[in-house]
This record gives C-alpha cells, structure tokens and sequence, in this order.
C-alpha cells in the first residue's frame, strides 16, 4: 500500500484546493452552498453521511488516545477517553481558535514520532521502494477494501467540509475582508497563491507521515504475522518486542498527537455542516452565547463517539468502517463540488484552472472507482 501515498498525492491536494477555493470565493462553506444551490435530498444526504463517519471516528480516536496512555502509564483506560473528551470540547468551546489552533500547529511535530518508528527498526529499503514504485497490485475483497479505507482516510469529505469552513471563517473574522466572487480577478491572486502554497504543502506532510505509518506496519508486525490488531494499544504493544521499547513509546506518543489533532477537526466539520445545512451561526471564533447550536453539534459529536468506547464496538474495526463509508462518500461530494466550482451563480466569474476541473474530475472517478471495485470483490 506504500504506493497509494504517490499516487493520490497531486488528486487529494487538488482537491482540497478546490475545497479551500470553494469557502474563500463564496464566503460560506460547503454545505452552505449545498443549501444555497441544490435539492434538499443531496444537502441532508451528504451531512448525514458526514455525521455518521466522524462519530465513529471521534470514538475510535478517543479510544486509541485512552489505550496509549494507558500502555504508557497503566491506569484505566476508559477514564482517560473522557478525560481526553472533556478537555478537548472544552478547548474548542471556550479557547479562541486562533489561540488554539496555534498550539496544534505545533502539535504535529509529534506525528514524526511515527517516522523515528521506522529508524529504530530493521527496514529492508530496496523492498520498500519497490513496493512504493513498482507495487504487486491486488484486486481481491481484502485489498479492494484497504484500499477504499486508505483513499476515505487521505480524501475525505469531513476535511473538504473543514478546509472550506475554516476558509469561510477566516475571511469573516477579518477586518474589510469580502468573498472573493464580489471582487476582481486581480484582487483573488494573492489569496489564491496562499491557498495553493498551504495546501500543497499540508498534503505533502500528510502523506509523508502516511507513508510511514504503513511502513511501520509492514516492517514490524505484518512481516511478524500480527495481522490481528484490535486496538491501537495492541499495536504499539506488539512493536516493544519486535522494534524495542523505544518504538513502541514513539508510537504511542503519536497516537496521542494525533488524537488530539484529530478530534477538533472531526468534531468542527461535523458542527460546520449541519450548522451551515440548518442555517445557524457557526464559527470556532465565535462565543458560545453567539452559537450555541452550532457547539451543542460538536459537543454532541464528541460524546456520542465517546460513549463508543463504553460498548463492545471494536474501535480498530471502526475506525477502518468509517474510513471506508468516507471514501464511499467521497465521490458524490466530490461531484458535487465540482459542479459549484464550475457554476457561475456559485462562484462568479472566478472559474476554476484546467488543471483544477481535470484534477478534481479525475479524483471523484477514481474513488468512484475504488468504491465500484470493493462493492463487487465484496461478495
């Protein structure tokens, strides 16, 4: 699977881009501009499907932050799932964004714990960039499913609900700021250019991690036989004999970075969307008096995936069953986008490139693809 992370590079940057393009042109996010321009069914489809997803994957985050830290220090493990869920809902209602995402940023540092992973353990590099440029192409249930699951996970419609939203709301908070389709041309250079810069750049770290995430799976416990992991615990216990203590403490370190990373976004797009489909104030930099409806969606979110963690679910299952609905989901959000980045009454007279409409056509086929190809092995 080390070759998905080449290949979907330029298709999930372009992507976002269009996402990002799509908030700062019109001054609303994605399922605003649903709303705005087509039929109910779509509008509450998409967002139901959205929901759906990110509660899972709310929970099995939580789940995986409580088990780490519980591999790490011993203690319950349930206590430190709420624990993790109270602090970050409080975080997001009460501290301004600018504040708190200020303080994630320099969270993802911690994801490169998973890049240390792999140098601490034996790696057979030949065989690794063979896989990654010369890959053994599978098509059976199993690969088809992964597949679908990796491209839900990098291509996802909760992140093109996020970049949008964020857009939307960066543009508001901001003195004499106005969507970029009631000015000019010339007037959208600049911000475009930043658009481009951060997102190509965001999605080239993103994967890298990714990659090694896959990595150190492959080298580690699969070529061990350990191809039955139920929590993220399991797989960072599994790594202390096989890659030494200090791998398995990296490991752990970024299951938690990512968590914490993760909830805020999983549990915001969620709250932009069905905030923006119902019409409410949203907005991170809002106060909660200003929006309340739109953090009781959040919160909402965040506790439902919680209580998760309280039932028999198997939280790896679910979060590998919530990335493969957001892949499936993926393809008619993604046409959907396209079709409003290409509307005059959407975006004005700011059209998107060529290379834009041919990179956004192109990703909605292949995940449409990949969907088509795990719903006929699936049998």
């Amino acid at each position: 699977m080390l070759w998905t992370m080449i290949f979907i590079y330029p298709f999930m940057a372009g992507i976002q881009e269009i996402s990002a393009r799509l908030g700062r042109i019109t001054g609303r996010g994605i399922a605003g501009n649903l709303r705005r321009f087509y039929p109910r069914w779509a509008l509450y489809s998409v967002v139901g499907l959205l929901l759906l997803a990110n509660i899972i994957n709310i929970g099995a985050d939580i789940g995986a932050m409580g088990a780490a830290v519980n591999l790490l220090i011993g203690g319950p493990s349930l206590l430190y799932c709420v624990v993790f869920a109270v602090i970050s809902l409080l975080l997001q209602v009460f501290i301004p964004y600018k504040t708190y995402s200020s303080v994630l940023k320099w969270l993802t540092l911690s994801l490169f714990a998973y890049v240390g992973t792999v140098f601490v353990t034996q790696v057979s590099w030949s065989e690794a960039l063979r896989g990654t440029f010369l890959p053994a192409l599978l098509f059976n249930r199993e690969s088809m499913a992964a597949l679908i699951a990796i491209l839900g996970t990098t291509i996802s419609p909760y992140l093109f609900f996020w970049q949008s939203g964020e857009e939307a709301e960066q543009m508001l908070a901001t003195p004499r700021e106005r969507p970029l389709k009631e000015g000019s041309r010339q007037a959208s250079e600049k911000p475009m250019q930043r658009i481009a810069i951060d997102t190509y750049l965001g999605m080239a770290f993103s994967n890298l991690i990714a990659y090694f995430i896959i990595l150190t799976v492959a080298v580690t416990l699969h070529s061990h036989g350990k191809n039955h992991i139920d929590t993220a615990a399991q797989a960072a216990e599994a790594l202390r004999p096989i890659a030494g203590p200090f791998a398995s403490l990296l490991f752990s370190l970024g299951i938690v970075g990512t968590g914490l990373l993760a909830l805020p976004v999983l549990g915001g797009s969620a709250a932009y969307a069905v905030g923006e489909a119902l019409r409410w104030p949203v907005g991170l930099e809002r106060k909660l008096k200003e929006a309340k409806a739109f953090y009781g969606v959040l919160a909402v979110a965040t506790l439902i995936g919680l209580t998760i963690n309280f039932t028999k679910l198997d939280p790896i299952k679910a979060l590998v069953w919530s990335a493969i609905i957001n892949g499936v989901t993926a393809a008619p959000v993604m046409c959907f986008m396209m079709l409003m980045a290409s509307n005059p009454k959407v975006i004005g007279k700011l059209h998107l490139p060529v290379y834009l409409r041919a990179v956004g056509w192109a990703a909605a086929a292949i995940m449409a693809l990949a969907a088509i190809g795990m719903f006929l092995t699936s049998g």
